[in-house]
């Protein structure tokens, strides 16, 4: 399993310990002689909590290989913030990392997060009130929706100290009707401009043809953002991200350097969410400690749940499979129940029908059937790697017990394959 380029990604609705699993696999324990990180989808908006060598770092935009010193590279599928990328790499650096932004290289073709993007994020979540989606408040969606009918900036703008200020006043004009009656603000265009030019000067932006040398000297690790039951298409809309989650574009990627790769689908042993939308097995009662999540402005609660077999085998299904399983939180062990199917008012149903691609309707059917869904549980066995293991059609490939880089087991499975 662990002799090929890697896809990363998270089976649930986020938060299942992507970070962790990539920190791992990047570490000198894993001994996979990656050369880079790559990054394929969201942005800023990212949390990927690692512990390693007694250091915590939540990491955004930087790949959670950083602490073992492998390059990050922020591919085009990325939406890049570098007024926050340049926080991050402050904070890399007072925990040892030298010279962090020496560490990324950038697809100049990915799209420009700005302070406009957050301000129009915020403004357009607040005023929907009480019917709020579950934004981060980080401006993704704004960045994505802007882009698809207008010329964006870009990364590669930002070399560009003209072009970007004339894309920065049609980005402002459009979107004043919405800011200007809020409380939301963002600086002057020119300081804008030139904290941009400063930061193109800092890093490393590139073309596409980095991948394929990238690849030429090692492993590469595509690191997942949020969770594949948010994808846009294939998640509970409107409940949803303005990013590909599925590992299709990684594997776009990977197959236009004539490469491929396996896909591990990780996930924790019960479930969870940040906000608004359908978690169908939601027990509030459960006390499960979790230090790395709370209460968000725009996201709102962090929520928790018994497993959910539907949920997961469908999240396999929208991945078009997967190879391997990465299976966290075994410390926390979960509440001892898993649904393996709901009561609905269409019957019973232990299987969500995966649907065509980008049929939106098709996701708000499966969104209004999981609202009112009555799990039906059942006790896990004792043990529950070979029941996921069985449930979901994967080997397990690694498991952890607890937080750290050192709390990680890899099994049998990722030898042999």
């Amino acid at each position: 399993m662990f002799g090929s380029h890697l896809i990363v990604v998270d089976l649930g609705f986020g938060d299942a310990g992507k970070g962790a699993t990539v920190d791992w696999l990047c570490s000198p324990e894993a001994g996979l002689d990656v050369s880079a990180v790559v990054r394929f989808n969201g942005g800023a908006q990212a949390a990927h909590n690692v512990i390693a060598d007694g250091r915590h770092h939540t990491f955004a935009q930087f790949g959670s290989g950083t602490f073992s010193g492998v390059p990050t590279v922020l591919s085009r599928h990325m939406l890049v913030e570098p007024i926050a990328l340049a926080g991050e790499a402050r904070r890399l650096d007072g925990l040892g990392v030298r010279e962090p932004l020496a560490l990324l290289r950038i697809e100049g073709d990915a799209l420009l997060t700005t302070p406009i993007h957050i301000a129009a994020n915020r403004a357009r979540e607040d005023a929907r009130g009480a019917a709020r989606h579950g934004s981060c408040g980080r401006g993704i969606g704004e960045t994505a929706r802007y882009a698809l009918e207008h010329d964006a900036p870009t990364v590669a703008d930002c070399r560009d100290p003209a072009l970007l200020r004339a894309k920065l006043r049609a980005l402002a004009a459009e979107y004043t009707p919405l800011i200007a009656p809020s409380e939301h603000r963002y600086e002057p265009i020119d300081d804008l401009v030139d904290m941009y030019r400063e930061f193109a000067a800092a890093v490393r932006i590139v073309d596409g043809t980095y991948l394929a040398r990238a690849a030429r000297r090692g492993r590469l690790v595509f690191e997942g953002a949020q969770g594949v039951l948010l994808d846009e298409w294939r998640g509970f809309h409107p409940h949803t991200t303005w990013s590909t989650v599925e590992p299709r574009n990684a594997r776009a990627m990977l197959a236009g350097i004539g490469h491929s790769g396996r896909t591990l689908g990780v996930t924790r042993t019960y479930q969870t969410r940040h906000g608004a939308g359908p978690l169908p097995t939601e027990h509030p009662g459960l006390g499960i400690p979790e230090p790395h999540n709370a209460f968000g402005e725009y996201q709102g609660a962090f929520r928790l749940g018994h497993l959910d077999a539907v949920l997961l085998r469908y999240a396999v299904a929208a991945c078009g499979g997967i190879d391997g399983l990465v299976v966290n939180h075994l410390d926390a062990a979960g509440t001892g129940l898993a649904a393996t199917g709901y009561r609905t008012r269409a019957g019973i149903v232990r299987k969500l029908p995966l649907g065509r691609w980008r049929d939106l309707d098709h996701q708000r059917v499966l969104t209004e059937l999981l609202a009112t869904a009555e799990p039906l549980l059942e006790e896990l066995p004792d043990d529950r790697l070979s029941w996921l293991e069985r449930t979901l059609g994967a080997p397990v490939v690694l498991s952890a017990d607890g937080p750290a880089r050192a709390d990680r087991t890899p099994h049998r499975a990722a030898a042999a394959a």
